[in-house]
């Protein structure tokens, strides 16, 4: 009797709420609907223990039954019961991704040592009988390579790039000593150093310039004095510049003779065997016109210290 006056009431309520909505279902279905939302959240709450479990997909698949119960709900009672359910599954889903974190946090010993043994080849499963290459491994014991098989595995994981380091080598770690400064004299003025430096570098330059101008005086004697002795005889270029005993000398020579040649006192050309000869030139009055008046070239002679070395 109780029962039968909770349920008049309940429809009585219910027509009292949706009184001023257009009525699109009938009764009938929307207690069946009711039912179902309130069958769904007695299991999530019978069942908390699954729902909350990482393995478990109950609490998805309840989810998925509401979108397809609220598909059919027209009605703000029924609506209400959706909304009741979806905050019993946001607490418990909320309460299983803590326990998920904590699940990924925490090592399990055991199940590592299971994994590690099934990696490298332990089956406890085949027969402890059998006579093939596995029998130790059937009877509980690990193959002969299976720790070369971790090592091989393990081997990917720790090729890293070395960390950087100073290398000291002589360098002492000690701090360095803080010496005293020393009073040094003043330097003079700029303007004193100015007017002083350059009378000393054209110094420098005159005495440099009247020793090459001697050197190649005395050389333009010596070729002078082996022209006039036999005139007929051209003189070798090599023979006239090179000294056995001094490589450095040889081309000191080549240098001197070179300034002899630009300043018109001597001239090089080419005897029958394409060798270079060298010979002075007359310094008359009436020739000179006809030196300037010629054409001069440029050559380049090269000398190694090989082929000084070996004529």
């Amino acid at each position: 009797m109780s029962s039968r006056r909770s349920s008049i009431d309940e429809e009585h309520e219910e027509n009292h709420m949706d009184g001023d909505f257009e009525v699109e279902q009938d009764d009938g279905s929307r207690r069946q609907i009711r039912h179902q939302y309130r069958e769904l959240m007695q299991n999530m709450q019978q069942n908390r223990d699954d729902m909350l479990s990482s393995r478990s997909n109950k609490l998805t698949d309840t989810l998925q039954a509401a979108n397809q119960l609220f598909a059919e709900v027209f009605k703000p009672r029924e609506a209400a019961l959706d909304a009741q359910l979806l905050v019993l599954a946001t607490n418990l889903g909320k309460e299983k991704a803590s326990q998920l974190q904590a699940d990924m946090t925490v090592f399990d010993p055991t199940s590592f040592a299971e994994d590690l043994l099934s990696f490298m080849g332990i089956n406890r499963l085949e027969n402890p009988d059998s006579d093939s290459e596995d029998e130790a491994c059937a009877k509980g014991y690990l193959g002969a390579d299976a720790w070369k098989k971790l090592g091989t595995e393990a081997e990917k994981y720790f090729k890293r790039t070395p960390t950087f380091h100073f290398m000291l080598g002589s360098f002492k770690t000690e701090p360095p000593i803080v010496r005293q400064k020393t009073d040094r004299q003043k330097r003079t003025s700029k303007v004193a150093e100015k007017k002083v430096m350059p009378a000393q570098l054209k110094k420098m330059e005159e005495s440099h310039q009247e020793a090459t101008e001697k050197e190649v005086e005395r050389i333009l004697g010596f070729l002078q004095t082996y022209f006039r002795e036999d005139p007929d005889t051209p003189i070798s270029f090599f023979d006239f510049v090179i000294d056995p005993n001094s490589f450095a000398r040889t081309v000191e020579n080549m240098f001197h003779v070179s300034f002899i040649i630009r300043d018109g006192f001597a001239r090089i050309k080419l005897d029958q065997d394409k060798l270079p000869v060298i010979e002075p030139i007359n310094q008359e009055s009436g020739s000179q016109v006809d030196i300037d008046n010629q054409p001069r070239y440029q050559g380049v002679i090269s000398l190694s210290h090989q082929d000084w070395k070996n004529p």
